[in-house]
């Protein structure tokens, strides 16, 4: 016999709630790498978005032409596009107003460029909290099947006189794959969300830069 057959009996052998746990283990592990390729793919694409909008933004004069390119886009803006849009267009509509102050043209402003804002961190946040709770569970849910499969083993020895350590073998060996499985879940979810939690944080630091900034511009033509 292979060591992946093996491998396999093992597991087709375990008890029903032991090949239970390793399924929900395996569920999760399958999502939240599903989730993590994800996630990478959207981090990557929103850092590319930012630096290609502060790069256009800061080379025109006239912020205008600008707007009107980014509202006319055939899909939704994200990122710092969306929160660009937000503000400009709350500006520009509180400006065409009589009788408002510069300063609450600007206050406005910032309050529809924050909402833009939250409404871009949820977004990226997604799936972060699924990524954390596979991390911190998997690996007590592997334990646990570990113990079932294991006290099933020891409960076997009460009904024979003379106890081998071939006869609880096999129990302790499917017993102790529930707890590889529950690591192998829990190892990559948990790098994955540190690092993920790090590039959102960076990138919403990000986006409050760019809000701040682009306060100030909208300030100084609001006060003009």
């Amino acid at each position: 016999m292979t060591p992946d057959h093996s491998f396999i009996d093992l597991i087709l052998n375990a008890s029903l709630l032991v090949q239970f746990v390793m399924l929900i283990l395996v569920l999760a592990s399958l999502v939240s790498w599903t989730m993590i390729f994800n996630k990478r793919l959207l981090l990557k694409r929103a850092r590319n978005d930012a630096d290609l909008f502060e790069e256009r933004f800061w080379s025109v004069e006239d912020l205008s032409p600008l707007y009107t390119r980014v509202s006319a886009k055939r899909y939704e803006p994200s990122g710092m596009e969306k929160i660009f849009e937000a503000g400009f267009k709350e500006f520009a509509r509180s400006r065409n107003q009589d009788k408002i102050d510069p300063e609450n043209i600007v206050d406005s402003s910032q309050r529809a460029m924050r909402i833009a804002m939250n409404k871009e961190m949820d977004h990226l946040e997604t799936n972060l909290s699924f990524l954390a709770t596979v991390g911190s569970t998997s690996p007590y849910i592997g334990l646990f099947g570990t113990v079932w499969g294991i006290m099933n083993s020891f409960q076997a020895l009460g009904t024979v006189q003379q106890a081998t350590i071939s006869m609880v073998a096999p129990g302790i060996s499917e017993a102790l794959i529930a707890t590889a499985m529950g690591l192998f879940a829990a190892i990559p979810a948990v790098i994955a969300y540190n690092r993920y939690s790090y590039d959102v944080e960076r990138l919403i630091n990000r986006y409050d830069n760019f809000m701040e900034e682009f306060a100030s511009i909208l300030n100084r033509h609001a006060h003009s």
